[in-house]
């Protein structure tokens, strides 16, 4: 059977699988796609930074820090 007896036959759509095909490569939406994907990486990043931070080891180093630099000072 030939492309042409297939169409008119109802076996196959070419035009709907070419608007599927010309839907599916627009890229329309991508850069908001990117921005959401980079924000919930940056929120992320700053979740962990909190609970690091949070803990009594970071704590004591960076009291050491500021005593260290406040020694130095006067």
């Amino acid at each position: 059977m030939t492309h042409d007896a297939r169409v008119t036959a109802g076996t196959a759509h070419p035009p709907r699988r070419a608007g599927v095909l010309a839907r599916l490569i627009r890229d329309e939406g991508a850069a908001t796609a990117e921005y959401v994907i980079t924000t919930l990486a940056a929120v992320s990043l700053a979740g962990l930074l909190v609970a690091l931070l949070r803990g009594d080891a970071v704590k004591d180093i960076l009291m050491g820090l500021v005593k260290t630099a406040l020694s130095f000072a006067g």
